[in-house]
């Protein structure tokens, strides 16, 4: 696909998604700029949608960790001692209110089904500490769960995941695990030895991870802040990732139409951002095709992000017709960018090249005597498919070193200025990137919810 029909599918996503109505968050400012500047400018861009705004439960659990799981009823004067009890008891429009304290983890949650009028809440309660679940394989296990909301929990010292969510295996049946919305959440240190993640979801579709914190997931080089396989139409806001081991968002298995969009991520791994991956042909979500080409992922769009840190911020790894736009990179530690090509072609089955990606209106301020490359390209791949579009880069050790090597020429490139970057890494009127980025389909608001310029500014944050 060449850039110019990636656009043109960016805006028919982006007309779709406006078409369903889906109702917004814009009352839940608790990230951003609250300070002067947002008051004296009143127009945000930066509404999170949210598919259980404006809805009420029409039934109350209790959960108390001094509850009964026998001889409660889920009442506020006899309440259970579990969320998995409570679960048992769960109907389309109840609320299981945790309440603060400390909880074993392990509950193993199935078929928590709500509907699109009545979903499900499981989170903590209005006006309390958040409750904490504690140690177990898992913290909590959900499967094949519909219109549910997991929000305000503590996950933490599980020895797997924190929050596992998936289809049951149902692979090829794209309801079985759908419309889960996760937020206010902080989970952390989580396993430790290896392939363990804060949040982990296969076979999700419809699905929100925002306004959470994920750190300390996994070790060595593995692990996520959150993994995805197979999963689709998914959108990523407003969370801070920190200290992650593998990577913080991997997108893999067959996953599609993911948005990942005005996150922070320190320290974040050796791949902060993995847009696609290495999977199994088995767990593939919907399964391989012997007749048309598979990708690991398609169209995962990376946008308003700051990413300090990380072996390599961006990975394109096997990734067709994927997105990073508008972000703000900061000092990389060995690539800034990697195009690789992990899944390939056997007798069976064909797997697209990683291909047709976009690069534009990102702010790339490194320490080149600390990178191998500027970008690393693997076998296997189609690095000249991919667009460089109005980017700044700036090597701040050697600024006359700052003109990356890229696979191919860049339009409106700009290397060697200082970004002028302040301590919170926005950028004022008389920085370089300030009103140099070219309008975009992923191009509405900043990391402070601010409205991008007509033209725009480069990275995270429109200049002011």
């Amino acid at each position: 696909m060449n850039p110019m029909r990636i656009i043109a599918a960016a805006l028919a996503t982006l007309a779709a998604v406006a078409s369903a109505q889906t109702p917004l968050l814009s009352d839940d400012l608790e990230w951003g700029d609250t300070g002067e500047w947002a008051s004296t400018h009143p127009t945000r861009c930066d509404d999170l949608p949210a598919f259980d705004r404006g809805l009420e439960p029409t039934r109350i659990l209790h959960v108390d960790d001094g509850g009964n799981d026998t001889t409660g009823d889920g009442s506020s004067g006899s309440p259970f001692a579990s969320i998995g009890r409570a679960a048992q008891e769960a109907t389309p429009g109840t609320a299981i209110r945790v309440h603060a304290g400390t909880y074993p983890g392990g509950a193993y949650l199935a078929d928590l089904r709500g509907t699109s009028i009545a979903p499900i809440w499981i989170g903590g309660a209005p006006g309390e500490a958040r409750p904490v679940i504690d140690g177990g394989g898992e913290g909590l296990h959900l499967v094949r769960p519909a219109w549910v909301v997991v929000h305000d929990l503590e996950v933490r010292n599980a020895t797997s995941n924190g929050i596992n969510c998936d289809d049951g295996s149902d692979y090829a049946n794209p309801l079985a695990a759908h419309h889960v919305a996760f937020r206010r959440l902080d989970i952390h240190d989580i396993g430790g030895t290896g392939n363990q993640d804060c949040l982990k979801l296969s076979g999700l579709n419809d699905f929100q991870v925002m306004l959470s914190t994920f750190a300390r997931c996994g070790g060595g080089l593995s692990g996520s802040g959150v993994d995805h396989v197979g999963c689709h139409r998914g959108l990523l806001a407003r969370n801070t990732f920190t200290e992650m081991s593998g990577n913080a968002i991997q997108a893999k298995g067959g996953s599609a139409d993911l948005e990942i969009r005005w996150n922070r991520f320190t320290d974040a791994g050796q791949r902060s951002l993995n847009l696609g991956g290495s999977t199994g042909f088995q767990y593939f979500r919907p399964p391989l095709s012997t007749s048309e080409p598979n990708a690991e992922a398609r169209n995962i769009r990376a946008i308003s992000n700051l990413i300090e840190g990380s072996v390599a911020p961006i990975a394109y790894v096997g990734c067709v017709g994927c997105v990073v736009a508008h972000n703000t990179i900061l000092d990389p530690d060995n690539w800034i960018i990697r195009i690789l090509q992990e899944t390939v072609s056997d007798g069976t089955y064909t797997f697209e090249a990683c291909r047709d990606g976009v690069f534009a209106n990102n702010l790339v301020s490194f320490n080149r005597s600390a990178l191998s490359t500027y970008v690393n390209i693997g076998p296997n791949t189609a690095p000249e498919t991919f667009t460089f579009t109005t980017n700044l880069w700036y090597a701040w050790d050697n600024p006359s070193l700052s003109q990356p090597t890229l696979p191919v020429t860049e339009t409106g490139g700009i290397s060697g200025l200082d970004p002028l970057l302040d301590a919170d890494r926005r950028i004022g009127p008389s920085s370089p990137a300030a009103g140099a980025g070219t309008p975009t389909p992923w191009t509405t608001g900043d990391l402070d919810g601010v409205c991008y310029g007509a033209p725009p500014s480069l990275g995270a944050f429109e200049a002011r």
